[in-house]
């Protein structure tokens, strides 16, 4: 058996009980999180669309200015549902490793599997949550069907990786100085309305398109309304940017994450 043979095999082992891990994380989330009762861990989604669904009503109500022609309905399922996709991640990982002590005991169970079993529930409900009330205003003729379906998914994977990368480094640090709890979520507020989720950079001068470019999150939401409505709207996003910037807090918070797993004591 060769080397490289050897390797794959054990490459294939150690990612066969990284799902299982992850998985039974993920069983263990739901349950705490949602239990049994009422509908249960249908609230992973139905929660988002509640929130999406009330938003939408009062900016349809108060006939908000978003500086385009596009219905209000979809103007606001597009950019507060990417809002709902990032920035409720770091809120889960905020403190994550304490209520999961326990669990370390398990060699097999890392803190990063902890933080993504948490990730990939926040995800999955947002974009369920996208998905099923895009079909239903789809069905209605409230929403035209996205013009380009890749660049919405791609636009929507990498909302998703800022939010992942965004939530390790937060849920690192958060388990080093408690100021981060404190600070996460005026400041978790306080970035929506520079998000891109309230307004089109187009209306805006060119200086200050320049700026807002500057905040990632703007190129994301950006890229998933060129792809929802493409020629009705004229998109201003750098996809490059976004990518170095899910980068660099992916190797931060990766790397935050390894300081305090060498300082955690499971109980």
């Amino acid at each position: 058996m060769t080397a490289m043979t050897v390797s794959t095999t054990t490459l294939r082992t150690s990612w066969a009980i990284q799902r299982r891990v992850i998985g039974a994380l993920l069983m263990r989330e739901t349950l705490t999180r949602f239990g049994r009762h009422n509908i249960g861990f249908l609230w992973l989604f139905a929660e988002p669309m509640i929130f999406t669904l009330g938003v939408t009503a009062l900016w349809s109500a108060f006939r908000a200015f978003h500086g385009t022609s596009l219905p209000i309905v979809a103007f606001a399922l597009t950019g507060y549902s990417s809002v709902l996709l990032w920035r409720n991640m770091p809120s889960r990982c905020i403190k994550a490793i304490e209520p999961n002590l326990a669990l370390m005991y398990h060699r097999n169970v890392k803190i990063i599997d902890i933080f993504l079993a948490r990730l990939i529930l926040e995800a999955g409900g947002a974009t369920i949550s996208f998905v099923i009330l895009s079909a239903v205003f789809v069905s209605i003729d409230w929403l035209q069907p996205p013009e380009d379906l890749v660049k919405v998914a791609i636009a929507w994977s990498l909302l998703a990786w800022f939010g992942f990368a965004l939530s390790l480094l937060v849920g690192a640090l958060s388990e080093r100085a408690d100021v981060v709890e404190k600070l996460w979520h005026p400041m978790g507020y306080l970035a929506f309305p520079l998000s891109g989720a309230a307004f089109m950079v187009d209306a805006f001068p060119p200086s200050v398109q320049q700026l807002l470019l500057l905040v990632p999150m703007v190129n994301g939401a950006e890229m998933l309304r060129d792809g929802y409505f493409g020629t009705h709207i004229r998109s201003h996003y750098d996809v490059g940017y976004l990518v170095m910037w899910c980068a660099a807090l992916t190797l931060l918070g990766l790397a935050q994450l390894r300081i305090v797993g060498r300082k955690v004591t499971p109980e």
